[in-house]
């Protein structure tokens, strides 16, 4: 028993939820699918395409957690790529399907902007790259967050810096001009027209972009923007979230994100984490478990800073996710007080 708790303590939410998809068969699974959106397909689709060598013990668990009856599962992870195109081909139709290969999904019946949720963050730069600097702001503003950050990474730094300029100055979009950018972008990605959605922008939204940049260009940016405005990079900054401020999340928000979060990964992050922030772990996991890092962090040995920083990012993407879902609440510089 203490082996099947330990199998399912590895298990994420996302995990559990590409088990279960797997298991249900193409037909049931594709129905689940047409009801997410792209952010929740592209990370149960992520999750599904890496799953391997599946236990049973897993299988039933997370079977168990869904349904009544617990049917006769088997194990899974042989073939799933194949299983997940066909599977998506069914849910969407071929032509969507072949374009989410690339990120996990293309759309259902999207607006113009809309449709751009479900690409690639190269080729929605593709699509904006000679458009006026101010569509291109509208774009990046309407977009979440950790795509728009990848979208600006794709553009040089006279670019990004007119770009997160642009989007921190906006407040309103017109409803006819937004209505002209869909029918615009429309022409590619047929869709249906929606311009209810008219506020974009701002210095928050900026921040949220900015938090997903990689470290180097983020901080090349904010350099850039602190010789232009320093009031503004100030504002930015005090609204952004990074790693080091998950010291100041209250513990019952870091045990459930720590509960979202893979041992490896955590491993990795922790690397190069604040003192304040290891302290902060440590006090919100059981002493077993506590102990258990410890080990895994001087067993580590020396990491690229790299994949520290793409480790940190991986969590902190999670953390804004919950945040946003009312599961925590973020500290921070930017965070409001609670009374």
């Amino acid at each position: 028993m203490s082996d099947n708790r330990a199998l399912m303590a590895k298990l994420t939410k996302v995990d559990k939820a590409a088990i279960l998809l797997l298991s249900l068969g193409e037909t049931d699974a594709a129905q689940v699918l047409r009801h997410m959106g792209p952010k929740e397909v592209q990370r149960v689709g992520v999750a599904m395409a890496q799953m391997r060598n599946v236990h049973r013990e897993q299988v039933e668990q997370v079977m168990s957690e869904f349904v009544e009856i617990v049917g006769d599962q088997t194990s899974l992870g042989v073939g799933s790529d194949a299983y997940i195109r066909k599977m998506l081909n069914q849910a969407l139709g071929e032509d969507k399907a072949n374009g989410l290969i690339d990120r996990i999904l293309l759309g259902g019946n999207t607006s113009g902007l809309d449709s751009l949720k479900w690409m690639e963050p190269r080729a929605v730069a593709d699509v904006i790259r000679f458009e006026h600097p101010q569509i291109q702001a509208i774009v990046v503003a309407y977009l979440d967050p950790d795509q728009a950050g990848e979208v600006l990474g794709h553009f040089d730094a006279k670019v990004r810096l007119d770009i997160i300029l642009r989007v921190s100055s906006l407040n309103t979009v017109q409803p006819a001009a937004l209505k002209e950018l869909n029918q615009i972008l429309e022409k590619q990605f047929s869709g249906n027209s929606n311009a209810a959605r008219t506020t974009l922008g701002g210095i928050k939204r900026a921040a949220d972009i900015m938090n997903f940049l990689d470290s180097s260009i983020e901080g090349q940016l904010m350099d850039a923007i602190r010789d232009i405005d320093g009031d503004l990079s100030e504002q930015i900054e005090d609204l952004m979230f990074v790693f080091n401020n998950l010291s100041d999340v209250d513990d019952r928000g870091i045990q459930a994100l720590l509960r979202e979060v893979s041992s490896d990964v955590l491993v990795l992050a922790l690397k190069g984490a604040d003192e304040r922030v290891k302290d902060k772990i440590f006090k919100n996991m059981s002493k077993r478990a506590g102990e258990l890092l410890r080990d895994d962090l001087e067993a580590k040995g020396p990491v690229r800073v790299s994949d520290v920083e793409t480790a940190q990012k991986e969590i902190l993407t999670i953390a804004r996710r919950m945040a946003e879902a009312g599961e925590i609440v973020l500290g921070g510089k930017g965070a409001e007080e609670m009374i």
